[in-house]
């Protein structure tokens, strides 16, 4: 080669190494966004999560027996499309049922891994092969010492080849970024979860090689170490949609089939999140601020969040619980319940099934995140909506929303307030108190709702026995409070009578016969919404709040 050609040819390698560094990295930085960059762990706060667990369940109930005929009766279909998430739970009721087993084993003995592990992206496009893996390791735990089910040859199989990882060294960045890029903590428990049980199953099963004993190769430490970290600094993907779902069913394998140190840490981060979820809904029903995908932002359903197709399945357990209970989506989530060992803690199962007394929380989520802050009672719900943290925290704030007791399970269907505009990345909707709800945008009411009082400045709407909601509402602001009354007349003319001066009420509103609260609905995204309520001034700042702050009026002691 010439002295001239390899200059070109430096060149032209100098252009291609740019070229791909323009192109690959603003796509690096979507994954970025996705991970905590230092886990700052959060104060405790004083609500503590339920832990007693002494509730006689039942083994089973009719939407768990629905669950599982729905899955056995999906086709196995394309390994190479389907592999992901259809057919290991296909296969797992078919397991669980007994029905179809000679297909089942034929099928499953016969493919080979259809992806890798880690996080897709577009250089690493067969990725998310870890899905597969924590699908495939119950079906090993439960089945593996049960030929007449889970036959040894598929067993074998199973093990040698569709659940290739082992060892002691952790994938802990997405795959080909060069170990420049953390992957997320779902894909991490699901990963090295699965790599944990396989060496778990492997000890219990003879191997008395080095690199499957988690002690000595050091990944129960490290596994133990990370969901602690998930546990003191809050889950960085909290609500996500849709990836919560998978962090929580990665860790009911470990709950499962961990050793009784894992088992533990497991399941306190399980009850965690549990109680959380039981604070933040109101019949099944939740419509919290999340992070991860923007492309939901527009979901307006009250159940879309996968925690339910959990929480249902249980609850359905409870000796004396609702009946007649229905899922219409995430199945795919619902079906690890069908067989996990897991239950909700006692108080925690209570309070998703029935509010039994008026209560405020708020939750921090640790640096450059959102809060969630709610407003509770028998019957309903004030849910804030959050806030975004620029484009990279991948966080999408809500609607304020008022959740009731009325079978409403669309955003349309229930009063909401946001702003101000339009687009969630410009709005702080942290301005939630106790029944009061405030932002910088005009109250949205349902189209059935009808005013049975109202004035120049308020409208009362009397939605349950009780229960009415005054309402102040222009372009710029919207105020929202729950008056406890069953006369919307006698309300209209108490808030009348306390709030008269439309120009105070831009920072100020005084609850009839109790607190006055100042708010700034033009906040800083680092700040509270919320000022001062009488002479009590708040640490506005939420990246430092702690993880669980409030009261819960007449709530027995939660241990």
């Amino acid at each position: 080669m010439t002295k001239r050609n390899r200059r070109l040819a430096v060149r032209l390698a100098i252009c291609l190494i740019v070229g791909f560094g323009l192109w690959g990295l603003p796509r690096l930085a979507s994954y970025v966004g996705a991970t905590r960059r230092i886990a700052v762990p959060l104060k405790p706060g004083n609500v503590k999560a339920p832990t007693q667990h002494s509730i006689e369940w039942r083994d089973s109930s009719e939407l768990m027996e629905k669950i599982l005929q729905y899955w056995s009766a999906k086709p196995l279909g394309d390994w190479q499309s389907k592999g992901k998430i259809d057919i290991p739970r296909a296969l797992m009721a078919r397991f669980m049922l007994r029905r179809d087993l000679d297909a089942a084993n034929a099928f499953l003995v016969k493919q080979e891994p259809w992806g890798n592990p880690g996080s897709t992206w577009a250089g690493h496009p067969n990725g998310d092969y870890d899905f597969t893996l924590a699908g495939l390791t119950p079906i090993l735990f439960l089945f593996g010492e049960d030929p007449e089910t889970l036959y040894p040859d598929t067993r074998d199989h199973l093990i040698k080849t569709l659940l290739p990882l082992d060892g002691g060294d952790p994938t802990v960045t997405v795959p080909r970024t060069f170990g420049l890029v953390p992957d997320t903590e779902n894909h991490l428990l699901m990963t090295e979860g699965s790599r944990y049980l396989k060496n778990r199953w492997l000890m219990q099963h003879g191997s008395r090689l080095p690199k499957h004993d988690n002690i000595t190769n050091g990944l129960e430490a490290w596994l133990l170490n990370l969901i602690d970290e998930l546990r003191s600094a809050g889950l960085y993907e909290f609500n996500s949609i849709p990836y919560e779902g998978y962090t929580l069913t990665a860790l009911l394998n470990l709950e499962a089939f961990g050793s009784a140190e894992v088992q533990a840490s497991a399941r306190e981060l399980l009850d965690q999140l549990n109680w959380a979820y039981a604070l933040g809904s109101l019949s099944f029903r939740r419509y919290a601020p999340f992070r991860r995908q923007y492309k939901h932002a527009g979901d307006t359903s009250l159940s879309g969040d996968r925690h339910v197709a959990l929480i249902k399945p249980w609850i359905s357990l409870l000796p004396e619980g609702p009946t007649g209970l229905r899922l219409k989506q995430s199945q795919h989530i619902a079906i690890r319940a069908c067989w996990s060992t897991y239950r909700l803690p006692d108080q925690t199962a209570k309070w998703i099934v029935n509010k039994p007394s008026n209560y405020f929380v708020r939750f921090g989520h640790g640096p450059d995140s959102s809060p969630e802050i709610y407003s509770g009672g028998p019957g309903y719900l004030l849910s804030a909506g959050g806030v975004n943290r620029g484009s990279q925290s991948l966080i999408v704030a809500r609607p304020i929303t008022l959740m009731l007791d009325d079978g409403a399970n669309d955003l349309s269907k229930v009063l909401h307030l946001s702003g101000p505009g339009e687009d969630f990345r410009h709005w702080n909707n942290t301005g939630v108190w106790k029944r009061f709800a405030v932002a910088g945008g005009p109250v949205q009411i349902p189209a059935n709702w009808k005013p049975e009082a109202e004035s120049d400045l308020w409208a009362v709407y009397h939605r349950d026995q009780g229960q009415c909601i005054g309402v102040h509402s222009n372009k710029n602001l919207g105020l929202v409070h729950l008056v406890q009354s069953d006369d919307p007349k006698q309300a209209l003319a108490r808030l009348q009578e306390e709030n008269p001066n439309a120009e105070l009420l831009q920072t100020t509103f005084k609850i009839p016969g109790g607190e006055r609260i100042h708010y700034d609905v033009h906040a800083e995204h680092d700040r509270w919404v919320i000022q001062q309520v009488d002479d009590q001034i708040f640490d506005r700042n939420y990246d430092q709040w702690p993880a669980m702050q409030g009261t819960l009026n007449d709530m027995p002691s939660a241990n």
